[in-house]
């Protein structure tokens, strides 16, 4: 270790001296180039002497860092500031593989391509949409406004266009929420959600979920810790399928009723789900945003989706957007609205719910046959018990089938796998039987 960055140097540079604080500021002193790339950090008796703090408050600052991928190493060998660059990229997504043709890739839950509507009319109209190449900061296209308010779960004061459903998560997250603060999130949850957290240097708070949804009791006990968000999916859960019931929404509400924690809704696989829409929203309009995806429905191109919240918070969160692109395409707007109020647009889902849906049963039921615990569901893919979920890959990538591991979709141990279904037209009882040898080690 380099003797200008020993102990001193770290007592001179680090004000707040509580764990959050410490992981925060070193990792701002990396951002900043004032801590290279390379440098070994001071031993961690020698550390918290300096700082004041006991040796187990730098040792649990240096192992959120290290889960960060911010530092590396432990023991006797040091800790060091890793990697070439300090580059902020979303681990759960970039980890995931690139396979070649002979490998079935059952990794990506997207929307099968010749199941989404045609574009070219929409596009033509978009062409023309009202202030078109004006550098005037929108929020929304009045027409696409009108649109979906026809369909909104509660009667919601100001909308806003952004470019997709995580684009509104990560914008809403950054303006509201400071680095190191508390949010609560159901778990398991999209893997994108939690990159976004992990990139905001948020302090997770999972909540643990069963067939209804979110548990009220492990919310509860998220709520000791003031989260300033709780995050959920209360239509369709994108990795497990499951849908929040009425019930269990009344209970969360119960929970949430005396706090002041923002809410955010996430509604990413919208008409692909054939349950009816609904939102905390009708409970508390003052501090619910409610996101509305198209991706899956019209299409990933059109860079679409819509969230609604007070006046305030969306003005927030649009003064955070004027950053960077400050509004949304009113090309891709008009298309999505004309694509909404085309009758042709409602058939061409439904009939794409309806494949979807036999596509994940066909699986699900051959995994029934062989013994396996599926539970009832709907979406994209299937949430997939195993006893070892390293054995459950290799033993399927030995059979040219990739999935992803549950831990990308958990920040606690979890021994399943999730399974896209969406692009699974046949093959059905191969992949169960691949999966049903993988299942038992």
């Amino acid at each position: 270790m380099s003797d200008a960055y020993d102990s001193n140097w770290f007592a001179e540079k680090l004000s707040d001296r509580t764990i959050r604080g410490i992981a925060l500021e070193t990792s701002a002193l990396i951002r900043a180039g004032a801590l290279p790339v390379g440098v070994k950090l001071p031993p961690i008796r020698d550390l918290a002497f300096s700082l004041g703090v006991s040796p187990a408050t730098i040792s649990e600052a240096w192992s959120e860092l290290r889960r960060r991928k911010i530092i590396s190493g432990r023991g006797r060998n040091g800790t060091w500031v890793s990697g070439d660059r300090f580059i902020a990229k979303p681990e759960r997504l970039a980890s995931s593989g690139h396979y070649g043709a002979d490998v079935l890739d059952l990794t990506m839950a997207v929307p099968d391509p010749l199941l989404l509507p045609p574009l070219e009319k929409a596009l033509a109209y978009g062409a023309l949409a009202e202030n078109l190449n004006s550098y005037e900061r929108s929020r929304i296209l009045p027409e696409l406004e009108a649109e979906v308010r026809k369909t909104w779960p509660y009667e919601a004061e100001a909308f806003l266009a952004t470019n997709g459903g995580y684009n509104a998560v990560y914008t809403a997250i950054h303006a509201l929420v400071t680095p190191g603060a508390p949010v609560a999130i159901e778990e398991p949850t999209a893997m994108r959600l939690l990159d976004i957290l992990e990139h905001q240097g948020a302090r997770i708070l999972p909540v643990k979920c069963d067939e209804q949804g979110p548990l009220p009791s492990s919310l509860k006990e998220a709520m000791h810790y003031k989260p300033v968000v709780f995050l959920f999916q209360p239509r369709l859960h994108s990795v497990t399928g499951r849908t929040v019931t009425t019930q269990r929404l009344g209970e969360l509400a119960d929970v949430l009723r005396d706090s002041d924690t923002l809410i955010i809704e996430d509604d990413g696989i919208a008409e692909v789900a054939a349950t009816p829409r609904h939102s905390l929203g009708n409970a508390f309009p003052d501090r619910v945003i409610h996101v509305l995806s198209f991706s899956k429905t019209l299409g990933p191109d059109l860079r679409l989706a819509v969230l609604s919240s007070t006046k305030p918070i969306v003005e927030q969160i649009q003064s955070y957007r004027s950053f960077s692109a400050a509004w949304t395409s009113r090309i891709l707007q008009a298309a999505g609205a004309w694509l909404l109020r085309h009758p042709e647009t409602a058939d061409c889902v439904s009939s794409a719910r309806a494949i979807y849906k036999n596509r994940r049963e066909k699986l699900a039921e051959a995994l029934r046959a062989k013994g396996l615990t599926i539970g009832d569901g709907d979406g994209l893919s299937l949430w997939v018990p195993v006893a070892s979920e390293p054995f459950a890959i290799v033993t399927l990538a030995a059979r040219n089938i990739a999935v992803n591991p549950g831990s990308k979709f958990s920040v606690s141990q979890s021994n399943n796998i999730r399974v896209a279904t969406s692009m699974l037209e046949d093959r059905c009882e191969e992949v169960a039987d691949a999966i049903a040898l993988a299942h038992v080690m």
